[in-house]
């Protein structure tokens, strides 16, 4: 009999680690499509982990207790939900994994008091195509561009709560 993934909420202490090592694992081919290793998922430190999931909100999806992928959302003050560092485990990919944590993400801002949100706001590179494409599939529509380096736009991405 296999497991099933489960989605919770992220618990910043007992998760921090195993997310801070999932992301590491995961940015690795956003490093290799950009050729930047420098890109700040692989360089945050697990202090700077934990301080920004005590400042928002995470999920993780579960394995039996192995963290298999997470993400991460802040509310900010003008009512936009900034959606960041979706991830998931290579081996786990292309299964819904990472559109059940977007759905788990936007659900809870959805249901949070007010302030509610308005918006929810996500970004990824230019050649990240994967992301693109799950991020258009669940409603989300480009908004800007910026050119962050002479390998890297980011895409920013919107869609109403």
């Amino acid at each position: 009999m296999g497991m099933s993934v489960t989605i919770s909420a992220a618990d910043a202490t007992k998760d921090a680690e195993s997310i801070l090592k999932l992301q590491y694992l995961c940015y690795q081919r956003e490093a290799e499509i950009y050729q930047d290793w420098s890109i700040e998922p692989l360089t945050q430190s697990l202090d700077a982990l934990r301080a920004e999931l005590a400042e928002g909100r995470a999920f993780v999806a579960r394995l039996g207790e192995e963290v298999v992928a997470s993400v991460r959302g802040r509310l900010g003050e003008d009512g936009t939900v900034r959606i960041a560092k979706l991830i998931v485990h290579p081996r786990m990919q292309r299964h819904g994994i990472g559109g059940r944590l977007l759905d788990a993400i936007e659900r809870h801002y959805a249901q949070e008091p007010a302030p509610a949100a308005k918006r929810f706001q996500l970004f990824t590179g230019h050649r990240s195509e994967g992301n693109l494409r799950l991020y258009r599939s669940k409603g989300y529509a480009q908004v800007s561009t910026r050119a962050v380096g002479p390998r890297l736009t980011l895409v920013t991405l919107e869609k109403a709560a």
